[in-house]
């Protein structure tokens, strides 16, 4: 098979499309992949340090208020899909998947008129305006959500759940559970400053609680808190770090995720059936975080703690509510087992194969 992902901005877009690849690599060795994105997404970076080919078209994203930029981003679609027209024609696909970010836009419409199969990915319970534009134009819709098959037409959507789930499952398969009740509090590469500043304020009460709590504060933000930090370095009840490199294997072997909702981080904490606290990003287009969380709220496998009412008070209610109440604890657990998707992948590989024969 001969297939063009294409997907960019964000990690949101990006890491979903590499997990999918690297399951095509498993089931179709003999695949070739050609990945389409811009200069300056960041999948610029990540996908070629992916040992996957990169090319790349010009193209910005449509300004929400009325702007003269708006006539230049019209014109750079135009002629991204002319650009995305000449790879298809080179390249000779026999699919495009596009999984979100404006870039995604003129090439998935491109593979649309030259009469490629195409199938979009829709990782957020609110679709971006990108998968809204082309949802008529494709043949197949891929959701991670079940709230975002609202939003598209029922004939030709499907659940998958996202790809990143089956990859974690099968890495966590063989983990083995800490044997003291674990939370793993994490707000991004970056870090998050509310929930760093509602740490320190939980602090002297989390040294002392009967669960043990990991905690990445995010390299920009450890400096600036590593005094206070020191002072908890001898307890045992506490692993306070800058970032947290084998994020995989840490959350198959603990109990609990307290962080962002963002949709690669809830496939993957669902996809290890773990309870989840989640603080929702304040900061994301259409309040999209809350939206993704509510999804498990409402099925029982998470809660939710609003980005203005986190504390350090509401951070160790939250939390002890949960390791410290084995009932709600199982509950949710299984709950969460429940909505993960273990097989994201396998599930997108059937719609692909579907539209490509």
């Amino acid at each position: 098979m001969r297939i063009i992902i294409t997907g960019g901005g964000t990690g949101g877009h990006i890491y979903p499309a590499l997990a999918f690849l690297r399951y095509l690599e498993k089931v179709e060795p003999d695949t070739e992949v050609l990945y389409i994105g811009t200069k300056k997404g960041l999948e610029a970076k990540i996908v070629p340090q992916a040992g996957i080919k990169l090319k790349t078209v010009d193209i910005q994203g449509l300004r929400r208020s009325l702007s003269p930029q708006n006539l230049k981003t019209a014109y750079k679609f135009f002629k991204s899909v002319s650009d995305a027209k000449k790879i298809m024609k080179e390249f000779k696909p026999d699919v495009v998947l596009g999984t979100g970010g404006y870039v995604a836009g003129p090439v998935v419409y491109a593979a649309a008129q030259l009469k490629i199969p195409t199938i979009i990915h829709e990782g957020n319970s609110f679709p971006g305006i990108t998968n809204r534009f082309l949802a008529k134009k494709v043949d197949r819709i891929a959701v991670g959500f079940h709230a975002a098959e609202q939003y598209f037409p029922a004939s030709k959507t499907t659940f998958t759940g996202n790809p990143r789930a089956q990859e974690v499952a099968d890495a966590a398969a063989q983990v083995e559970k800490f044997e003291e009740p674990t939370v793993v509090i994490f707000g991004g590469s970056r870090g998050a400053l509310k929930l760093n500043n509602a740490f320190i304020e939980a602090l002297p009460e989390l040294a002392q609680r009967s669960f043990k709590t990991v905690y990445a504060s995010g390299e920009i933000y450890y400096d600036d808190y590593k005094e206070t930090f020191n002072q908890y370095k001898e307890n045992s009840n506490l692993d306070i770090r800058p970032y947290i490199n084998n994020m995989t294997e840490l959350l198959a072997k603990s109990q609990l995720f307290l962080g962002r909702s963002g949709s690669t981080t809830i496939a993957e904490v669902t996809a290890l059936g773990l309870p989840a606290v989640y603080v929702p990003s304040p900061n994301v287009t259409a309040d999209q975080q809350t939206k993704n969380a509510q999804e498990y709220v409402d099925q029982g496998a998470a809660i939710i703690i609003k980005d203005e009412d986190l504390t350090g008070q509401t951070l160790v209610e939250a939390i002890s509510n949960i390791l410290e109440n084995n009932e709600k604890y199982q509950e949710m657990q299984a709950a969460s087992l429940k909505a993960g998707v273990p097989d994201a992948s396998q599930r997108l590989y059937n719609l692909v194969k579907e539209i490509s024969k």
